[in-house]
């Protein structure tokens, strides 16, 4: 019955590594993290909508420069008139059908000469508008470069604790063995057979939630790049091991990096530049508009009633006329329109500056606490390193007692069971340390797929 069990166990293991061999090894293709972060920036909606919003604010600025040219418009009408008409005919009044056409063509031109500069201040807006457009889009990438990394470093995560899990199993499985061998050589009693057993079938079900968790990151991942997550997988690359290197020494380079470069901040800055802009185009309803204009036209009449009107274009040319006129409007009284608009856009102003500020305060907290937090990471990765050469020496000690029978199985599961938190400790400590690292490398504008 041990015998069967044992056998059992062996197809279980063998079929879990068979299954983890076929998810590993057999998609055709595998995404490395530069493929997954450019396909993102490529396909992701928001990315597409930004994209959009800037070819908005293109058009946005040829209207804006079009306003300073003048306007020309032209109209064409003709017009038919039925009805009957009282004539002389000798000395008689005769009533005829009376029958007209009138065509009419006329031409005008219109051009804004002087608005209070508003014009002027629309096209900047206009062109300010579109950088801002560019610097979110660029701010958006790189938040989704950042998640894309985190996402990524998840997967290789969750792989490496199910290869742990997986060498775990491993290691009953032949423990397993071994206590078989001992207790049928009289060594140990019959009891620690089922305790390996028990080992063994709890490291089975390890390795299952692993390889749950690693489908899961995988999924995650997929999900973020918005492509479908059968066949899905990833290249697995070694984050080689962390060290003290690529860690900053110092905050303040960071900040004064982030401060000049960071695409929050320059946003902050362009929305008080457009603040300014509303406001000086509220102030241009105080002052005078001055407009031209310039019109043509001309007609052609004809009537049934007499054949002595001229020919089409002889009336044409014979009746046109040209007009010329200059507007000047001078506000006097707008109704506190203009001078709340004024006051509202100052107004604005100065919530722009509180915003950047803002902005400045959140960037300053924000990489303070990814640089306090990738120092921690650091220190509990060192920790975590030495408590694993601990537990790995105080577990091989227990093994050569346990092999010669002076440990019972339950202190030997135990010594395991420590040296499995170690190992999942390291590797938590590791992921976690070169993620901090990667928040102060985006914040330092570096590489995030280096």
């Amino acid at each position: 019955m041990i015998n069967s069990k044992s056998e059992r166990m062996k197809q279980n293991l063998l079929l879990t590594l068979l299954l983890f061999s076929i998810l590993s090894f057999s998609q055709q293709k595998k995404w490395s993290l530069q493929e997954c972060v450019n396909y993102a920036l490529d396909n992701n909606i928001t990315v597409s909508q930004s994209e959009n919003n800037i070819l908005l604010n293109e058009q946005d600025v040829i209207g804006a420069r079009g306003q300073f040219l003048p306007s020309l418009n032209a109209n064409l009408g003709h017009s038919l008139g039925i009805g009957t008409q009282r004539i002389d005919i000798g000395n008689t009044q005769v009533v005829v059908d009376r029958t007209t056409n009138v065509t009419n063509l006329g031409l005008g031109v219109n051009q804004t000469i002087f608005n209070g500069f508003r014009l002027t201040n629309l096209y900047k807006q206009s062109q300010l508008n579109l950088e801002t457009s560019k610097l979110e889009l660029e701010r958006i990438k790189d938040d989704i470069s950042l998640n894309v990394v985190n996402a990524y470093l998840n997967v290789l995560f969750n792989k490496e604790r199910l290869e742990t899990a997986i060498a775990q199993l491993e290691f009953s499985n032949k423990q397993l063995e071994q206590v078989q061998e001992l207790v049928d050589a009289g060594v140990q009693p019959q009891v620690n057979i089922y305790d390996a057993e028990a080992t063994l079938s709890l490291d089975e079900q390890n390795v299952t939630i692993a390889e749950n968790n690693f489908n899961l990151a995988l999924l995650s991942l997929s999900q973020l790049l918005q492509l479908p997550y059968e066949g899905f997988d990833v290249d697995i690359i070694d984050v080689g091991t962390p060290s003290e290197a690529l860690l900053y020494n110092d905050i303040s380079p960071i900040l004064d990096y982030a401060f000049q470069n960071r695409n929050e901040i320059k946003v902050a800055q362009k929305n008080i530049e457009n603040a300014e802009l509303r406001t000086e185009i509220s102030k241009s309803g105080f002052l005078p508009t001055v407009n031209f204009n310039y019109g043509f036209g001309t007609n052609a009449f004809f009537t049934n009633i007499t054949d002595l009107e001229d020919s089409f274009f002889n009336q044409f040319d014979d009746q046109k006329s040209h007009s010329f006129s200059l507007n000047v409007g001078i506000p006097i009284f707008s109704r506190f329109q203009n001078k709340t608009a004024v006051a509202k856009s100052r107004i604005q102003e100065e919530n722009s500056k509180l915003n950047l500020a803002q902005a400045k305060l959140d960037l300053e907290s924000n990489i303070q606490r990814a640089f306090t937090d990738a120092q921690a990471a650091l220190k509990g990765y060192e920790a975590a390193k030495k408590s694993l050469a601990s537990q790995e020496l105080a577990f091989n000690n227990t093994k050569e007692r346990f092999d010669i029978g002076n440990m019972a199985s339950f202190e030997l599961e135990q010594a395991r069971v420590r040296l499995i938190n170690a190992e999942s400790s390291l590797i938590n400590a590791k992921y976690d340390f070169v993620f901090k690292t990667k928040v102060l490398d985006f914040y330092m504008g570096k590489p995030l797929t280096n």
